[in-house]
């Protein structure tokens, strides 16, 4: 005989209460960051707890934000006296905010998920960390599709069922995997690379010098891929900044802006001044004997040290066979200088990656590109001129970069000898608002979960280039006496 409608009630399952941490600053953005300034989480986090209560009707979730290790602290500390939580969402909404190690550290299951063009590079590092270490109970989703984390989600109640929250990771491994399209069978443009010879790459690489500009100390550095490194003062730069021609620093801003199918955003007066800011590099590069230059640009322009952001000045030294590269990272400008001269003249993108399993993409982000990714002589590509987006001041690039290609990714490690890489297929470029103005997305070659294991070793950084130079990277590395770590 069934039983009543009161009596099914009595015995229906007790539903599974979800904790959802937000990691972030606050919910609303005061200073500059991923994704950038005044940027309100509030929606955002309604609409995610929004949709989960609807989408998932056995489920309660309790929303919280935690700014960081203490926060989440006293969360924790509060579901374990008064119990019954069946575990936690961690959504990683700025980058760096440590919150997620609090409650893997709990035992319970963790669904770890990205928020992307927000949280991405703790996501990315953090997330390494607990796949390195085997963390059965932490799983992770990084996908833009809201039904992705739903699915994740339904996770929570079978390990509920079980008890066996050591299944956690495997259970959310088998959602996520199938629910990520397969690899695209469409063939790429053809594009043959002259490389140089090995040999002779080597002998430029020691003939050619690195400038870091850090801080307010000037001499040698320690050498990176048998690059010479010399360090340059905030002074030096900021003097050949207030030196530049003002006639010729207008004729540079003409071009830029003659040649950008949108600026929005930006006054001419700062194209003039970030066109001052190139004649400036170009000027200390020509001093120091030096083809590369690289900035700590925000230290030096929230310092007070610098005026202008060297964004476009980056992006004309890259279009001419030289490297300027962002945020003083000698190690990601060893790579574009060694891999510029083997491709001879090809430039480097360095770029904070993002990973979309909803469209089987990594998404490289900067605000400083080329808009010639085949070389100085090779064909040129649309671009824009607008702010710097984490603080929406300066000028910066977005370059519409083309597709169709293949791209080969890269990163060094002097200490280890090693040189990371991984290939894609160009296949679209993201115009988001979120985050770092050019954002090119490619489709990995190879395996995708492969490509979320080695961030914390590597650091967030890449740098990309145009064509296969598998082969090319492979020989240099020999040559070197290197390694070389294929990371998907």
């Amino acid at each position: 005989m069934a039983l009543p409608g009161w009596a099914r009630a009595a015995v229906a399952p007790e539903r599974t209460r979800i904790r959802i941490v937000y990691a972030l600053h606050g919910a609303k953005q005061t200073g500059p960051d991923w994704p950038n300034k005044h940027f309100n989480f509030q929606p955002v986090m309604d609409w995610i707890t929004g949709e989960l209560t609807r989408r998932c009707p056995g489920f309660e979730f309790i929303a919280s934000l935690a700014n960081g290790p203490e926060a989440a602290g006293k969360l924790l500390e509060a579901d374990t006296v008064s119990g019954g939580i069946d575990g936690y969402l961690v959504y990683q909404m700025n980058c760096w905010n440590r919150v997620v190690q609090t409650f893997a550290e709990s035992g319970k299951p963790v669904l770890y998920a990205d928020f992307q063009y927000g949280g991405s590079g703790g996501f990315l590092i953090y997330n390494a960390a607990f796949l390195r270490a085997g963390a059965g109970h932490v799983g992770f989703v990084a996908s833009s599709r809201i039904e992705d984390l739903v699915a994740a989600v339904e996770s929570f109640a079978k390990v509920k069922q079980t008890g066996r929250a050591d299944t956690f990771a495997a259970l959310t491994t088998r959602v996520r995997t199938a629910r990520t399209p397969g690899p695209s069978t469409t063939a790429g443009i053809s594009d043959p690379v002259d490389t140089l010879a090995v040999d002779e790459c080597v002998a430029r690489l020691k003939t050619s010098k690195i400038l870091a500009v850090r801080g307010t100390e000037s001499g040698p550095a320690p050498s990176l891929l048998e690059i010479p490194v010399e360090q340059v003062s905030f002074a030096e730069v900021n003097a050949a900044w207030t030196e530049a021609d003002p006639e010729a620093s207008r004729a540079v801003a003409d071009r830029w802006e003659q040649g950008a199918i949108l600026v929005e955003g930006v006054s001419r007066e700062t194209i003039e001044q970030s066109a001052a800011m190139y004649l400036a590099l170009k000027a200390v590069l020509q001093r120091h004997g030096a083809n590369a230059i690289t900035v700590n640009c925000l230290g030096g322009f929230y310092g007070g040290h610098i005026h202008a952001y060297p964004c476009l000045g980056f992006h004309e030294l890259l279009n001419e066979g030289l490297v300027g590269a962002c945020e003083c990272d000698v190690r990601s400008t060893a790579t574009m200088v060694a891999v510029t001269t083997l491709t001879r003249g090809r430039p480097g993108y360095i770029s904070d990656p993002v990973i979309d399993t909803a469209k089987r993409q990594i998404i490289y982000a900067h605000c400083v590109a080329s808009n010639r990714a085949l070389g100085p002589d090779g064909p040129a590509n649309p671009y824009q001129i607008l702010t710097h987006s984490e603080d929406r001041q300066g000028a910066s690039v977005r370059s519409l970069l083309p597709l169709g290609y293949l791209t080969t990714t890269l990163e060094v490690d002097q200490g280890r000898r090693e040189i990371v890489m991984h290939q894609g297929h160009a296949v679209a470029n993201d115009s988001d608002d979120r985050a770092c103005r050019t954002k090119l997305a490619a489709e990995p070659v190879g395996d995708i979960e492969k490509l979320f294991t080695l961030w914390d070793h590597w650091g967030w950084h890449r740098v990309t280039f145009y064509g296969d130079l598998k082969t090319p990277v492979y020989a240099l590395a020999d040559a070197l006496g290197w390694k070389v770590v294929e990371e998907a």
